[in-house]
C-alpha cells in the first residue's frame, strides 16, 4: 500500500541524532551515514538545543547521539527516554550533557575524544615551533608595517632538537604531543601526579615537579584535564618561574590558566604564548591579547580538521552499531567522567 512503512524498516531499533545540519555534514561521511540508516530508524533533530524537541524525540529510542549544545539529560528528559540504552557523544567531555542519573539508570555513555588527541597535539607542536622560532613576532611586525630591519628583531630563537620542553598532563593529547616533540629531538619533562615511573620510561620522558618543570622549560605545553584541582593551576606565581623568553602553549582549556595573570606577564614582553582557548569565547574584538606581538591566537580550532570531525562522527555511529548488534562499547565512560567539568 502506498505510503505504508516498510515492514523491515519498522522493525529497526530507533536512534535520535541530536546534531545540527552543519555538524552532521562535517561528522558523518555519506558511507557512515548510510551504515547508520541501514541499522536504525532515525529521528534527526536540526534544532538540537531545543529541549522540547529532544524530549519529544526520546520515547522509544534506544540510542541518542549528542553534540555540543545538546540539552543536559535531566530526570525530566530521562523520564521521556523510556527505552534509552546509549548516549554516544561526538565530543570528549560528557559532563555538560549527562548526569549521575543517566548512570544510575544503567544507560551506557560513550565519547569520541580519542579522535581529538592527534590533531590537537599537532597544533600544539605547530605552536611550539612557532614560539621557538618567533614566527608570530615576525608575522605581526610585517602585517603592521614595520621596517624590514625592525621586523627582523626578535628574542633569541631556538630549534626544537635538544630544547627542554615541559608538558603538564600526560593525557591522551599530552601523550600524542610528547611523541611528536620527541620525534623531533626535544628533551621532554612531564608534570603529572598520576604518571608512574614505568609509564614515564615508556614515554621516554622525565617526571618533574611542576615548579621545576616551569623553571627549566623553553616551552611549556598544557594538556592537563579539567577538574576542580586543576582550576587556574598556572597563575602569577607559576608564570614568574618561567625563564625569560620562554613560551606557554595552551590548546587544552582556559580553565587551567589564570588568564589575567597570563595577560599581565605577556604585556611585559618577557614571555611568549600561543593560545587556542579563552575564558570568554568568542574572544572580544578589543581584548588585549589581540594587540600583543608576542602572542599567537587561534579561535578554539585545534581539533577542527576534516579528518578529526569525520572520526568523531564515525566513532559515535560505531558505538550505536555495536549496541544494536549486541557488542560492548569501545569508548564507554563511567560516572567518574563527570568530574571533568568541560
Amino acid at each position: 500500500m502506498p505510503g505504508s512503512p516498510d515492514p523491515g524498516t519498522a522493525r529497526l531499533p530507533r536512534a535520535v541524532v541530536a546534531v545540527p545540519p552543519h555538524l552532521r555534514e562535517q561528522f558523518f561521511t555519506p558511507q557512515v551515514w548510510q551504515e547508520l540508516e541501514r541499522a536504525a530508524e532515525l529521528t534527526v533533530l536540526d534544532h538540537h538545543t531545543d529541549r522540547a524537541a529532544v524530549t519529544a524525540a526520546l520515547p522509544g529510542a534506544r540510542a541518542l547521539i549528542t553534540s555540543w549544545g545538546t540539552p543536559r539529560l535531566s530526570e525530566e528528559l530521562l523520564d521521556a527516554a523510556d527505552r534509552l540504552e546509549l548516549v554516544a557523544h561526538t565530543g570528549s567531555a560528557v559532563a555538560p550533557y549527562v548526569t549521575e542519573e543517566v548512570f544510575r539508570r544503567g544507560i551506557l555513555v560513550t565519547q569520541a575524544g580519542d579522535a581529538m588527541a592527534r590533531p590537537v597535539a599537532e597544533v600544539a607542536l605547530a605552536f611550539t615551533l612557532t614560539l621557538l622560532h618567533r614566527i608570530h613576532r615576525f608575522d605581526h611586525a610585517l602585517h603592521n608595517g614595520a621596517d624590514w630591519n625592525e621586523a627582523g628583531q626578535a628574542p633569541p630563537r631556538h630549534e626544537i632538537h635538544g630544547s627542554p620542553i615541559g608538558v603538564i598532563g600526560a593525557s591522551r593529547t599530552g601523550r600524542a604531543y610528547i611523541a611528536l616533540a620527541r620525534a623531533l629531538g626535544a628533551r621532554v619533562g612531564v608534570s603529572d601526579p598520576y604518571l608512574s615511573e614505568a609509564d614515564a620510561r615508556e614515554l621516554g620522558v622525565e617526571r618533574v615537579p611542576l615548579d621545576m618543570l616551569l623553571s627549566r622549560s623553553r616551552i611549556v605545553a598544557v594538556h592537563a584535564p579539567v577538574t576542580e584541582e586543576t582550576h587556574r593551576m598556572i597563575g602569577a606565581a607559576q608564570l614568574t618561574l618561567m625563564p625569560d623568553g620562554a613560551g606557554l602553549v595552551n590548546t587544552a582549556r582556559s580553565w587551567l590558566v589564570d588568564e589575567d595573570a597570563l595577560l599581565a606577564e605577556l604585556a611585559t614582553g618577557r614571555l611568549d604564548a600561543a593560545i587556542d582557548v579563552f575564558d570568554t569565547e568568542p574572544l572580544p574584538t578589543d581584548h588585549p591579547f589581540r594587540s600583543l606581538p608576542n602572542v599567537l591566537l587561534t579561535p578554539h580550532q585545534a581539533a577542527g580538521t576534516t579528518e578529526c570531525r569525520q572520526q568523531l562522527g564515525a566513532s559515535a555511529v560505531d558505538e550505536v552499531l555495536r549496541l544494536f548488534s549486541g557488542r560492548p562499547p569501545l569508548h564507554a565512560v563511567t560516572v567518574d567522567a563527570l568530574a571533568r567539568l568541560h
